[in-house]
């Protein structure tokens, strides 16, 4: 596994450096700040290299590398996982912008820290709310800390996302389904590209250790659950990566995600999906030009969303030659400019409602070139935001809390879908 952990400031020095294992040393920092940091690779080479029998796999925050040391054949994915994990617990100690000066005046902190989270190059406990309960640096310590018992129960149990004795008046749980939805249409109209990837965010705020049990409308998951003749619709949902909080074996087996969730916010789980997209904005292009001096662009926009919903921050992109002078616009609603920085109209509109259109038309009038150069035409970009909207079709069937108080539990669900790669060819 990892022989060796440092951290480098941009000159190469060593600020830091752990040794796990005796099959390296400090001399290989020099390698690295040679090959590496001095001949200005990292920002156009691939973040791991071999020098010398020796895997080198880095990261930067600010002006600084944190780089693995090992001769192993390891897995680089649990490596980068490990340093990026690593970067967050000291961003949780030392603050989000934390520089080579408080890595300095921390030293024993940042040693103690890198004590816990690996031993022998394997990684550790890199849970921060776990960590902060015996690991303060000599600071007040809280009134709510655990027995000596129970903090060893905490950190070598299998659950140390969560820690025992939370207590809330009220019990909440707030479900966000963020969407963003990537499509690339040609200048025919046909779909060239369209996939929808997701992300399911909870806060909770529940009382001491429960279980909770969540559903979307899986097409797996309903197929099995009906029983008679008539399907309810579903959706196929694809490359699902979950919070380690969640039961992976019972997924598995039933496609059921049952998990005792983290307290406050924290991702529940990934998603994708590419079939049966429902596409928030359609576009109606069309593009005249007359010679070499002037041209027209007409563009049409169809909300496809329920009248009962609108879209905000809708800003569309449509390109223009480059050697545009003048340009006269007109637009049913919103506001649409001109912008020579951009080589474009951009058009923003502050609330687009469900079900409506609305047009643009555009003369333009050309500057003469000595060298005529064909338009190459780049793609309309649209940017919006779509609340209580998904375009994958996804929703929440329900969530389960299940605890020995039997205590009720609230729940909150809002659905958002924002523009990604959202493109049409024109």
């Amino acid at each position: 596994m990892i022989s060796m952990i440092m951290i480098l400031n941009q000159k190469g020095e060593i600020m830091i450096s752990r040794q796990y294992r005796d099959d390296v040393s400090r001399v290989a920092a020099d390698s690295f700040r040679i090959q590496v940091i001095a001949a200005k690779e990292a920002s156009s080479q691939p973040p791991i290299k071999r020098i010398e029998n020796c895997s080198f796999i880095y990261t930067r925050h600010l002006n600084m590398y944190f780089v693995a040391l090992t001769k192993s054949n390891v897995n680089p994915a649990l490596v980068f996982e490990y340093l990026f994990q690593k970067i967050r617990v000291l961003q949780a100690y030392l603050g989000d912008e934390f520089d080579e000066n408080s890595m300095r005046n921390n030293m024993t902190l940042i040693y103690e820290l890198m004590d816990e989270t690996m031993d022998f190059g394997y990684p550790q406990n890199c849970a921060v709310d776990v960590l902060r309960l015996y690991i303060n640096l000599g600071n007040v310590k809280p009134q709510d800390e655990p027995e000596p018992q129970q903090l060893t129960k905490q950190i070598t149990g299998a659950i140390d996302w969560r820690r025992e004795g939370i207590r809330y008046k009220k019990n909440e749980v707030y479900i966000d389904v963020l969407e963003s939805v990537n499509l690339l249409i040609s200048s025919a109209g046909s779909i060239l590209r369209s996939e929808v990837t997701g992300r399911v965010q909870m806060n909770t705020k529940l009382t001491g250790m429960p279980e909770c049990k969540f559903g979307l409308n899986d097409k797996l998951v309903i197929e099995k659950e009906t029983t008679s003749g008539r399907k309810k619709p579903g959706v196929e949902i694809d490359d699902c990566t979950f919070h380690r909080c969640v039961r992976l074996g019972k997924f598995d087996a039933d496609r059921t995600i049952t998990f005792i969730p983290p307290d406050g916010e924290f991702e529940l789980m990934r998603y994708r999906v590419n079939d049966n997209v429902n596409l928030p904005f359609r576009l109606i292009p069309a593009v005249q030009e007359e010679g070499q001096t002037k041209c027209s662009i007409n563009l049409k926009v169809i909300a496809n969303f329920s009248e009962k919903l609108f879209a905000t921050h809708v800003v569309i992109k449509v390109p223009v030659p480059k050697n545009t002078s003048k340009s006269k616009i007109k637009n049913s609603f919103g506001r649409a400019k001109y912008e020579p920085e951009q080589n474009s109209i951009v058009w923003r509109i502050k609330r687009f409602p469900g079900k409506a259109e609305c047009m643009l038309s555009a003369d333009l009038e050309l500057v003469r070139t000595v060298r005529p150069k064909a338009w190459t035409r780049p793609p309309i970009n649209v940017e919006f935001q779509v609340p209580m909207f998904t375009a994958s079709g996804v929703h929440v069937r329900f969530l389960r809390v299940y605890d020995k108080a039997g205590y009720h539990t609230n729940r909150w669900v809002r659905y958002i879908t924002k523009a990604g790669g959202y493109q049409n060819k024109i």
